[in-house]
């Protein structure tokens, strides 16, 4: 059902300078935040772990805390939407969206 293309098509919209930072916050995040559940911990709480790679990267690349973390939120939507379509195409492939038959 789901493959490796689907895995890579998720990111086939960023620039890989996008690809790189994406990457970078999210292996620090699977280190700091570990298997907290997303969905019950405040997302104050999760920026607030991730600040520390944000803020090196923002003074690697010379911009503001901010630009990274508003740069960080767009590109973790866009990965976001292409996984719910690419979920979503996956089901319909599969007959999975009409339960009605």
């Amino acid at each position: 059902m789901f493959n490796k293309e689907d895995k890579k098509a998720q990111f086939e919209s960023l620039t890989e300078e996008d690809k790189r930072i994406l990457s970078r916050i999210n292996a620090y995040s699977e280190q700091v935040l570990g298997d907290i559940d997303p969905q019950k911990t405040r997302i104050s709480f999760q920026l607030d772990k991730l600040k520390p790679v944000m803020q090196e990267i923002a003074e690697e690349k010379g911009v503001s805390l901010e630009d990274i973390f508003i740069k960080y939120m767009d590109l973790a939507s866009i990965v976001s939407a292409k996984q719910d379509a690419l979920l979503k195409e996956d089901f319909d492939e599969n007959g999975l969206t009409d339960f009605t038959k």
